[in-house]
């Protein structure tokens, strides 16, 4: 019995050295605003599009992403509705890139944001936060995982000048924590 107990283990262990997935790995390459207003009371409308690249880093491992959603945040508050993403398969060593618009409709917030972000662009630079929440599964060669959930937090500097539209700069280069 004991012999069965050992083999079952070193198979296990064998199997985990070989098949042991990584972490995927985020970054945000580019962005883009297309409208962002605030109003009395305080409320947000804004529309933005970032475009995300990510990393598969396993040899060995695919990801399936299942419901995924993204939104904005501004001072760890949210200033973008979730936006449902779709569903995404990500081969062995692979890299594949996102560029989900966001927001479109009213955001109530605190006035403490709105003054905020209105002190921010008048000084050009504004701290962002992109959020990627959904689940995962990870597939090695026959087996498959069972879901997990990934959290993705891309914190990061663009400059924004008020009434400007389109593509903004990005200031560093923001790599996201990914959380599973």
């Amino acid at each position: 019995m004991s012999v069965v107990l050992l083999l079952a283990g070193v198979t296990v262990l064998i199997v985990w050295v070989v098949y042991r997935p990584h972490k995927p790995r985020f970054t945000v390459v580019g962005a883009a605003i297309y409208d962002l207003n605030t109003t009395s009371p305080p409320i947000i409308s804004t529309t933005m599009q970032f475009t995300i690249v990510t990393r598969n880093p396993n040899r060995r491992v695919s990801i399936y992403y299942d419901r995924l959603s993204a939104f904005v945040s501004y001072r760890n508050q949210e200033i973008t509705l979730p936006t449902v993403l779709p569903p995404l398969f990500h081969e062995r060593h692979s890299t594949v890139a996102l560029s989900p618009i966001l927001g479109g409709g009213a955001v109530p917030v605190s006035m403490e944001v709105e003054n905020g972000l209105v002190m921010d662009e008048a000084y050009g630079v504004v701290g962002l936060r992109l959020v990627v929440l959904g689940r995962l599964r990870w597939k090695a060669g026959p087996f498959r995982s069972g879901h997990y959930g990934v959290y993705v937090k891309c914190d990061m500097l663009v400059g924004l000048k008020k009434g400007f539209v389109g593509q903004v700069p990005l200031l560093g280069s923001p790599d996201c924590i990914v959380d599973i």
